[in-house]
């Protein structure tokens, strides 16, 4: 049956989401606190990224599918131990000790096509847009890893799979946070007096894109977690529209009350990890002006990353139409709600 949370009825809720936020405890005092009777528990591994910061943050409401729900996050799993082996040996553990386990999601993305080594670029045009059932390289092996540990319970727990575009979103310290990044590009800008200059390519600049919200991917899993007819399957998330950073980019500059140029031909194309290589003290100058969260520069930003995006010379975009197909049919207005994605690490820092 179809619920109304599915069917992407976000705007009308997002200050209800607001005041129930500012009101609640913190994820980590729920996260201590005992189970309530016939309440859901939801463990979170990687909740210091952008997804699973944003599952952090919904879960708690009272208008989430599935709740009264018991947060149990892993908030200091780091990025610097292989994924397939940080996995695992999650898997390991939950997976035969804990008999009440019913579902599994793996976030993994839109790489799932891709070679890692290879810029996107590389990937053949003929193969775009990408659908859940096209081929994946032989490389990732988390999917592997998932089924494999989930085969000692012979069927007892269900899975489901979620393939982001490029995520926005906002969490403190991601290594793929593109917000956080260009907003701190931005807010450098500004500090220095120099115009918010475009990097990348034309294609990107240009060129159509899609992006994931992050809580939009948030409540896919859920809706896969808790939807009783559609199991063990991928799913791609996107927000079901498409963008340019030639309409994103004005936006950001505004933001920040900063000039702004595009794409000027390539001839004056550059990589943001050398333009902002030193940076260090005039981000430490902008944390003491605006007393902003003792953060250093290179533990909130990750300009290769963002060099990535912004330097494509193809055009990459998902299908949702499975998703759609299965039930889900949220979506997210990316125009608008970049807007406010800016707002919150502007807020939150």
């Amino acid at each position: 049956m179809m619920r109304w949370w599915w069917a992407g009825v976000y705007g009308a809720l997002k200050q209800k989401r607001r005041n129930e936020r500012e009101t609640r405890p913190s994820a980590s005092a729920l996260s201590l606190s005992p189970r309530a009777a016939g309440q859901s528990v939801a463990l979170v591994v990687g909740s210091t990224g952008i997804v699973g910061a944003a599952l952090l943050d919904i879960l708690p409401l009272s208008d989430t599918p599935g709740a009264p729900w018991k947060v149990a996050s892993d908030a200091e799993v780091r990025a610097r131990a292989a994924n397939c082996a940080m996995l695992r040996n999650v898997l390991s553990v939950v997976v035969p000790n804990c008999l009440g386990l019913v579902h599994v999601c793996l976030q993994t993305s839109r790489r799932h096509f891709v070679d890692p080594f290879e810029p996107l670029s590389s990937m053949p045009i003929k193969l775009r847009p990408y659908s859940e059932d096209l081929p994946r390289l032989t490389y990732p092996d988390l999917e592997d890893t998932l089924l494999d540990e989930l085969e000692c319970r012979e069927g007892a727990i269900t899975w489901s799979v979620h393939r982001p575009a490029t995520i926005f979103g906002f969490s403190p310290r991601s290594a793929r946070n593109i917000v956080a990044s260009l907003c701190i590009y931005a807010a450098i800008c500004r500090k220095e007096g120099v115009k918010l200059r475009w990097p990348g390519s034309r294609v990107a600049w240009e060129g159509f894109s899609d992006a994931s919200d992050a809580e939009l991917v948030a409540e896919q899993m859920l809706w896969a977690a808790l939807e009783p007819n559609f199991k063990n399957e991928p799913f791609h998330c996107t927000n079901g529209d498409v963008y340019t950073w030639k309409l994103l980019w004005p936006m950001l500059a505004f933001h920040f009350d900063v000039e702004w140029t595009g794409y000027e031909g390539e001839d004056q194309r550059f990589k943001l990890e050398e333009a902002m290589a030193g940076k260090e003290a005039v981000w430490a100058e902008i944390v003491n002006e605006h007393e902003l969260l003792d953060t250093d520069l290179d533990e909130i930003t990750n300009w290769s990353f963002v060099d990535a995006v912004l330097n494509e010379e193809k055009v990459h975009l998902d299908t949702m139409n499975k998703s759609k197909e299965y039930g889900f049919l949220g979506f997210r207005n990316t125009e608008k709600y970049s807007w406010d994605w800016i707002g919150l690490f502007e807020n939150k820092h």
